[in-house]
């Protein structure tokens, strides 16, 4: 969990240079949503409590770690919704995991990855001079500041990411046994 954090809020900073997607996409949009794979993987096998115990570590050290490895204020951005969105992607799992196999972590990852975009893009960019110039796009004509456009096409990216861990999840599935809980708990995945 600490190096997809801390890789992520390095490649934040390096705009895709291909296809002309660089003011609409940074490196760190690809290797972020590994976190909620990781995140489900272990709430799946382990349950909440423990998926907590992983996000609070994770977010300890991921924050410094990213401190040295980036800004201090995208490594403070990078937590911050790192810990809402992780939190609340368990949260969604936990109440979902009786359902269908990939709802679960389908939706935990759609509603934490939409939290964490919008936590991570505010704190980490706006107001930043550098970041905030408007930005024009052909194809609908809006212009917005760059940072909503890199934040709309990261979300993008973490909705197509989210789809597809439903591979190695559903991979996964029949080696992780599920979590049974405690006396008390909800019932058991599936």
């Amino acid at each position: 969990m600490m190096a997809v954090v801390a890789a992520s809020n390095v490649l934040v900073q390096y705009p895709v240079e291909h296809f002309g997607l660089h003011e609409v996409l940074t490196w760190g949009a690809f290797t972020y949503p590994l976190a909620f794979l990781v995140n489900d993987l272990t709430n799946r096998r382990f349950g909440p409590a423990v998926a907590r115990q992983v996000v609070y570590g994770g977010f300890a050290l991921a924050v410094l770690l990213s401190i040295y490895l980036a800004t201090p204020r995208i490594a403070l951005a990078s937590g911050t919704a790192f810990l809402f969105g992780q939190l609340l992607d368990i949260g969604v799992f936990n109440r979902l995991r009786r359902m269908s196999w990939w709802q679960a972590p389908l939706a935990g990852s759609l509603f934490g990855s939409a939290l964490d975009t919008a936590l991570f893009f505010t704190l980490a960019f706006a107001g930043d001079a550098d970041m905030s110039f408007p930005v024009t796009y052909a194809s609908t004509g809006i212009t917005v500041p760059l940072w909503v456009g890199l934040a709309y096409f990261d979300f993008l990216v973490k909705l197509s990411c989210a789809l597809l861990a439903l591979v190695p999840y559903g991979a996964l599935m029949g080696w992780l046994k599920p979590w049974t809980g405690t006396a008390g708990s909800r019932a058991p995945a599936r």
